[in-house]
Parts: structure tokens; C-alpha cells; sequence
């Protein structure tokens, strides 16, 4: 910690005892806090150019304004001072720093190998256990479209090692053609292995291998008269083409990012789209915190050694421009990576069209950011930190239930953006068969067919879902998760708190002994209050709708067999419902549509008391 001190550092004497070694600077304010880290191949020359007049920008200007002292640090070399670098900025997010917000992990698909019947599964963390890794994705959203992909085109199962053995009968992954119900052997070990097997050649870009391989055991399928396997494998080729269409975007197994960054209004985007055995798996944009006037060259200088030196560099990465400190930063992450690592700046053909597509969605991130609400933007982030998340959530649904006594029960699912309610996805659900006012039943229904649905591929998997109620519901949705094998979802129990008064709520999370208590002023608690809220009215309303509709419901219109169409035949042939009344059996015979058996059902109702 340097010592706080009122006379103006002397730049001339420092230079003057400065060593010509690579090394990193580091610059403080009078309270000893960093205002800005560096790194050089001459500390010397490097520091000398802060001190010209004439050379320096306002955002300079201002930094050594506030700058009493600097502590070097010597390295062996530059990779060293690059690496130390990066770790002090991490450390320390100086003031005048372009800073990148430091995300946990990014998602991989892992696929077991020590078990007969593998695993596929989205796997977090560093890569300690054993498996096969595919990625990393940009985000869950990618990891789980690609795992519902391989689901649907191979049918491996994504279920943990417990939830298989203890299987007597198939679960509804195999009801949703998902999975081959290896659990209760309704595959052979053989099949199951070359299903695996393509899946790995689908997940390395070699969907023409799979393709070829499928051709050949469909062939031989139809050559045995086993006609049924044989159309199995024709629907997969249909499938795995019309996926090579629409996702593959290099005939080759290319394994690359690109990277892009526009500006505006004092903020800046880093989108990086990630294409892995030339599919694209998606976007990933970054708002890294940056001090003064920036420009997009200086942002993407910074961003690109944060970034890389924390994780497995592609082969390849593109950029719009060269930057300073380039050569070193391939060295550095082909050491790091043992292989090599290029940087590009494609001005023509494939390259540029990918570098302009992913501009535009930096573009398009920053727009929607720009327009975000502040104090929405505020809620997600607090959301973020409250639940200890990887990512920031972008998606979040909630459900609760109404009912009068047990009758007419409604769920309801609303959603929730970074823009607040997101009203084009909600959703009611009327419940049947089950005990009045068993709300656990009625949780476990909502949730079974909402998510049923979506994994069919009727919708988005939320990065939050919340539950109203406490540790009964959340275990009601556990269960109904494990058995849907919804993974990589943060499940959030919001239960009134003692009193039951508002600010008092309590979170409870799966894997947790005892409930998250926020306090009532904070940002995150009043999102879940907001979309809790918004999930009552929304099921009330739908809840009084029903109720009201079957108190006006006439028991003309619950006869079995008589639909809208021949009840409106019915009241035209005799002039209303009392003609109707009146009508005897063969009268209402006569008419068409209605047989001499629906004649008697509708004669019955009227003449009950006869």
C-alpha cells in the first residue's frame, strides 16, 4: 500500500533510476488504490512516453492528475509481463483499465466414457473428471440447444447415473422420443455405441461421415425387411441434413472465434461468435468497463489478452484489426494451449462476411442494451450476484397456481427479459385430474407439460425459474425436472416469509439446507417480487375467467357427441331452447347429424324429472 502523500511525483528522477527490463507498471492514486496497470518490453522507454507534453489525451491527462507513485515489477520476459499483467487487472479492475468482467466458466457438452451406456450431458468447470469435452459453448442457451439436437437425432440419455439404475420402466424421454430407454434395455449395448459414435462425429463437424454411415445400416435395415429400423434411419438422414442446411456455415471441420467491437454513447460490445467443427454455435456479447474516451481499437486490444489467457484459445481467431502486442499474444496462448494459435484480419470473402455478421450483433446487443431500462439492468445483474450465477440471466418464468376450494385451477407462467415482462410468452394452463387442492399435483402438471413442450422444441428453456412457494413446490419441481432432464437451471422457491408480509420473503434453491433471505432493499429481491406478482395476477385472472364460464355454462352444452355445430342446427330447426325442450325423441331424430341415441341423451336432459 503506497503512503498517502501532497508533493507532485517527480517523473524525471523516477525515470532516471529505471530499469530498460520487460515488466509491468502499475499506477496509484494517494490512497495506494491502482489507477491503471501496464505492461512493457522497455519499462523505461514505455513509462518515459507518459511523461511528453504535447503526447498526452485528456484521459491521460487526467490519470496521471491523480497519480502520486508507481510500483514496477521486473519479468524475465514479455510473455511473463503479459500474463502478470492480465492477472493484476483481474485483480485489482483499475479505474483506468478497459476491464472485462470476469465470467466463471463457460458450459462444454461432456460425454461420459466409463459407463456402458455414456452420458451426454452440460458440464461447468474446470475439465477434471473424465469424459469426452466438446466446446466451450457461448452460453447454456447454445449448450442446451445442442444437447436437445443430439437428443432428438440420436437419442442418448441425459440422466445421471442413480436415475438409471433405479429405472423399472421407460421415463417420458423416451414417451418424447429423447432417449432409446437404455435403462431398461430396450436398446443393445451395440446399437446404443453407434449412436454414440455419431453423435461424436456430429459434435467434431462430420455430419457427412454420419450421414454416409446412417445410409449404410439403413440399406441394410431394409435389405433384412426390418422396415421399421430401416425408416428410423431415414427420418435421422432427413433430419441431420436439413441441420446441415441451416447450421453449418464451413464445408471443413474449422474451429475458430471471431471477434468484433463497435462503441457509442460511452459504451462499448465485444461480440464473439464461436464456430466449432464448422458449426456455428452461436454469440456472445461483453460490456467490458471502460474509463474517459476509448476508442474500439484500444477496447479490443484489451479485451483480447483478458479474455484468451484464461481459457482454451481455437486454432484461429478472427478480428477486424491488428493490435498492439499481437505477436506476443500468439506465442503466449500457443504456449499456453501447446499448439499453435493464429490471429487474422480477413479483409475479403467467408472471413469478412462472418467479422460483418458478427458486428452486427455487437450492433444490435448495444442497441438493446442502450435502451435497456437502467433499473432493470440493475435487477438482472443483482439476480446474478444474489444467486451466484455463471452467467447473467437473460430469461426467467414463473408459475403459480389459483383455484376456489380446489375448483377450476389455473396455472399460470409468465416470463420475464431483460425488458421486463415478456408478455408474448406467457401462458395458462387448465388443471385436470387431480385431488381439489393438491397444489403440489397441480405444480407437477404445469411443469411436466410446459417442459415437455419445450423439449420438443416449442420454446426456450429459462436461465431462472421461480416457484411460488416454498420447499414442497421446489421439491415438486425438482422431480419433475430430473424426470424431463432439464438441466443447468437455476430453481428458485419464493415463499412469504413469516408474517407474510412483503421484504420478508424467502428464496429457497436447490441443494441448499436453509432459505436466502435478501434484504428488502435489494434490486435482485425486487425482480422476484415483480415477476411472483405479475405470475398471482395473471393466474387469478385466468382463474376467474374459468370460473365464470362454468357458471354460465348451460348442461345443453355438456352433452356427449353434440358439438357447437349441431347445437346451433338444433336451436335454428326449433326456434330456441324451449323448442328444443319440447321436441320429443324422434322430432330430434329427424335432424341431421343428431342419432336416435343423441336424440334420448338430449330428450333426458329435459324430461329428467319425468
Amino acid at each position: 500500500m503506497a503512503v498517502e502523500s501532497t508533493d507532485p511525483f517527480d517523473s524525471a528522477r523516477f525515470l532516471q533510476n529505471l530499469t530498460s527490463a520487460p515488466g509491468v507498471y502499475c499506477m496509484l492514486d494517494a490512497r495506494g488504490e491502482p489507477l491503471y496497470v501496464g505492461k512493457a518490453g522497455n519499462l523505461k522507454k514505455r513509462l518515459a512516453s507518459y511523461f511528453r507534453s504535447g503526447s498526452q489525451s485528456p484521459k491521460t491527462r487526467a490519470m496521471l492528475n491523480q497519480m502520486v507513485s508507481v510500483e514496477v515489477t521486473v519479468t524475465h520476459n514479455e510473455t511473463e509481463a503479459l500474463l502478470l499483467e492480465n492477472n493484476l487487472i483481474k485483480k485489482h479492475r483499475p479505474h483506468y483499465n478497459v476491464v472485462l468482467r470476469d465470467d466463471k466458466s463457460y458450459p462444454y457438452i461432456r460425454l461420459t466414457e466409463e459407463h456402458a451406456y455414456p452420458r451426454l450431458t452440460i458440464y461447468r468447470g474446470r475439465r477434471r473428471e473424465a469424459g469426452r469435452y466438446f466446446g466451450p459453448f457461448p452460453s447454456a442457451h447454445a449448450a442446451r440447444e445442442t444437447v436437445n439436437l443430439l437428443q432428438k437425432l440420436f437419442q442418448l440419455r441425459q440422466c445421471n447415473d442413480v436415475f438409471f439404475r433405479n429405472r423399472s420402466r421407460p421415463c417420458l424421454q423416451y414417451q418424447i422420443k429423447r432417449c432409446s430407454a437404455p435403462c431398461v434395455d430396450y436398446i443393445s449395448q451395440q446399437d446404443y455405441a453407434h449412436d454414440v459414435a455419431n453423435a461424436v462425429l456430429f459434435l467434431e463437424g462430420r455430419s457427412r461421415a454420419v450421414i454416409n454411415a446412417m445410409i449404410r445400416r439403413m440399406e441394410g435395415a431394409a435389405s433384412k425387411r426390418d422396415y421399421e429400423l430401416a425408416a428410423r434411419y431415414r427420418d435421422q438422414i432427413t433430419s441431420l441434413r436439413r441441420v446441415s442446411e441451416h447450421q453449418y456455415i464451413s464445408g471443413d471441420n474449422g474451429e475458430y472465434d471471431v471477434v468484433a467491437v463497435t462503441g457509442r454513447a460511452g459504451l462499448h460490445c465485444v461480440a464473439v461468435m464461436m464456430v466449432r467443427g464448422g458449426r456455428n454455435l452461436g454469440c456472445r456479447t461483453f460490456f467490458p468497463k471502460v474509463t474517459g474516451e476509448t476508442g474500439t481499437l484500444e477496447v479490443l486490444a484489451a479485451f483480447l489478452p483478458q479474455y484468451y489467457l484464461d481459457r482454451d484459445a481455437p486454432k484461429l481467431i478472427l478480428s477486424a484489426a491488428a493490435v498492439d502486442d499481437e505477436m506476443l499474444l500468439q506465442t503466449t496462448l500457443a504456449e499456453q494451449c501447446g499448439r499453435r494459435v493464429s490471429i487474422r484480419h480477413p479483409t475479403r470473402g467467408e472471413g469478412k462476411r462472418l467479422l460483418e455478421l458478427t458486428l452486427a450483433n455487437a450492433e444490435q446487443a448495444l442497441r438493446m442494451r442502450l435502451a435497456m431500462d437502467a433499473g432493470m439492468r440493475q435487477r438482472f445483474e443483482a439476480l446474478q450476484e444474489a444467486l451466484d450465477m455463471e452467467q447473467l440471466p437473460t430469461r426467467l418464468e414463473c408459475f403459480d397456481i389459483s383455484h376456489t376450494m380446489g375448483e377450476d385451477t389455473v396455472a399460470a407462467c409468465v416470463v420475464f427479459d431483460e425488458q421486463g415482462p415478456l408478455k408474448s410468452d406467457y401462458r395458462r394452463f387448465n388443471i385436470e385430474n387431480i385431488t381439489a387442492g393438491d397444489d403440489y399435483a397441480a405444480m407437477r402438471q404445469v411443469l411436466s407439460r410446459r417442459y415437455t413442450r419445450i423439449k420438443r422444441g416449442e420454446g426456450r428453456v429459462p436461465d431462472v425459474l421461480c416457484i411460488d412457494g416454498g420447499k414442497g413446490q421446489l421439491h415438486a419441481a425438482e422431480k419433475i425436472l430430473e424426470e424431463l432432464q432439464v438441466e443447468d437451471v437455476t430453481l428458485v422457491g419464493v415463499a412469504k416469509g413469516p408474517s407474510r408480509r412483503p421484504g420478508l420473503e424467502q428464496l429457497f434453491l436447490s441443494g441448499r439446507n436453509h432459505p436466502l433471505i435478501l434484504p428488502g432493499n435489494s434490486p435482485a429481491l425486487h425482480l422476484i417480487q415483480h415477476i411472483r406478482d405479475e405470475a398471482h395476477r395473471f393466474a387469478v385472472t385466468g382463474h376467474r375467467q374459468r370460473r365464470g364460464q362454468a357458471r354460465h355454462k348451460s348442461p345443453f352444452e355438456e352433452i356427449a357427441g353434440l358439438g357447437p355445430k349441431r347445437r346451433h342446427v338444433l336451436l335454428k330447426q326449433f326456434g330456441g331452447l324451449q323448442g328444443v325442450a319440447r321436441a320429443g325423441v324422434e322430432d330430434l331424430a329427424g335432424v341431421h347429424g343428431i342419432s336416435h341415441e343423441l336424440a334420448e341423451r338430449i330428450y333426458d336432459l329435459f324430461h329428467r324429472d319425468g
